[in-house]
C-alpha cells in the first residue's frame, strides 16, 4: 500500500527555490526546480542520445543507459542488467542500464602496485633523490606509450575485469580478477595491455547481453574523464567492441544534462526533445574499430569469455571453502 504509483520525469516542474535556499545559494527566490534523477541518466541526455543510443559512462567505474522505445520492449524484462526504468532518462523512453563495478580503478590499482617499491625507496633512501610525485605523474603515460607501440597477439596475457566483481551481465560482486598467460618475458607494458584490454572486453559483454536479448544497439557514445583523456583505450575498445565509439566534447555531460530538464521545467523549451536539439553536447572524436584487428580480438575475447568461466566456477570454490572455514 505504501509504494507509488506515480512515476515523475525530470523535465516535469517539481517546484520553485524558497527564500531560505535562495539565500544560501545566492540564487533568485522562485526559480523553477525540476525533478531529479540520477546523474549517469541524465548524462545520456546531455550526450545527446536517442533511440538506441548506448551511453557509456566512463570513469572508475562505468554507468551504461541504453534507450529504446518502451513498446519495443513490451513487458519484457532484460535479464542481467542493473535497472529498466521507463523515462529515467528521456521522458518518452525506456531507459536500460548496465555498467561495469571497475574500468579506471583497475589503471589505478596496477599504477598503486608498480609505484609501491618506488613509494618504499624513496621514503627509506632519501638520499636517491627519488621525484615520486613526477614518477607517478608519468607512469600511466609511459605504460600507455609502450602499450599501443604493439598490437595485441594471441599470446598476450589475458586479464579479467573483475577486480571489484561483476555488475554486468548478471550482477555476482563476490567475483575476482584475473591475469593468466604471464611467462617469464612478460613485461609491465604487456600487463597493462592486457588490462585494458579487459575493461574493453567488459564493454563488449555489455552490448552483447543487450544485443543476444534482442535489443539493438545503433551507436556507441562514451562521456566520462577516460574517453577524453586515453585515446589508447577508447581504440581499445572500438576493436573489441568492433563499433564505433563516438567521444562528446562535454566534460559536464551529467549537468549538461540537469540543465536540459531544467530549461523545460522553467518554460525555456517546450519539451526536453526540443532542449536536446538545442543544448546537448557536440561530438568531439570517433573511434573507427581497427579492421587488422578484427581476428585477434574476436579471439580473444572468446578466450576472456573462457577464461571468466573458469574463474567464476574457481570463485564459487574459493568461496564454498571460506564459508567451511568460518563454520
Amino acid at each position: 500500500d505504501r509504494m507509488f504509483t506515480e512515476v515523475c520525469t525530470s523535465d516535469q516542474l517539481a517546484g520553485h527555490l524558497s527564500a531560505e535556499w535562495a539565500q544560501r545559494l545566492g540564487l533568485p527566490e522562485g526559480i523553477a526546480i525540476a525533478i531529479g534523477a540520477f546523474d549517469c541518466h541524465m548524462g545520456a541526455v546531455g550526450a545527446g542520445a536517442g533511440e538506441h543510443d548506448l551511453v557509456k559512462v566512463i570513469g572508475t567505474s562505468t554507468c551504461d543507459i541504453l534507450m529504446v522505445d518502451a513498446q519495443s520492449i513490451g513487458d519484457r524484462t532484460i535479464h542481467g542488467i542493473c535497472g529498466q526504468v521507463a523515462g529515467s532518462a528521456m521522458p518518452d523512453l525506456m531507459a536500460l542500464e548496465a555498467g561495469q563495478s571497475a574500468f579506471g580503478d583497475i589503471y589505478a590499482w596496477y599504477k598503486r602496485v608498480m609505484l609501491w617499491p618506488i613509494a618504499q625507496l624513496a621514503k627509506q633512501n632519501p638520499q636517491l633523490g627519488i621525484d615520486l610525485d613526477a614518477v607517478e605523474a608519468l607512469l600511466i603515460p609511459q605504460l600507455t606509450a609502450e602499450a599501443q607501440s604493439k598490437r595485441l597477439q594471441l599470446e598476450t596475457p589475458l586479464a579479467l575485469d573483475w577486480h571489484n566483481g561483476r555488475r554486468t551481465p548478471y550482477a555476482n560482486q563476490r567475483l575476482k580478477g584475473a591475469i593468466t598467460g604471464l611467462n617469464l618475458g612478460s613485461s609491465a607494458p604487456d600487463i597493462f595491455a592486457s588490462l585494458v584490454e579487459s575493461t574493453a572486453h567488459g564493454a563488449k559483454s555489455i552490448v552483447d547481453c543487450f544485443v543476444e536479448q534482442g535489443v539493438e544497439v545503433k551507436r556507441v557514445i562514451a562521456i566520462g574523464g577516460i574517453s577524453q583523456k586515453s585515446p589508447f583505450v577508447m581504440q581499445t575498445c572500438a576493436n573489441v567492441i568492433g563499433r564505433e565509439i563516438a567521444v562528446v566534447a562535454s566534460e559536464q555531460c551529467c549537468a549538461l544534462g540537469a540543465a536540459i530538464f531544467a530549461a523545460v521545467a522553467a518554460g525555456v523549451y517546450s519539451d526536453a526533445e526540443q532542449a536536446q536539439t538545442q543544448m546537448a553536447s557536440p561530438i568531439c572524436d570517433v573511434y573507427y574499430p581497427d579492421a587488422d584487428t578484427k581476428g585477434t580480438s574476436e579471439w580473444r575475447y572468446h578466450a576472456y569469455r573462457q577464461l571468466g568461466q573458469q574463474i567464476e566456477q574457481f570463485s564459487e570454490f574459493l568461496l564454498a571453502q571460506e564459508c567451511t572455514d568460518e563454520c
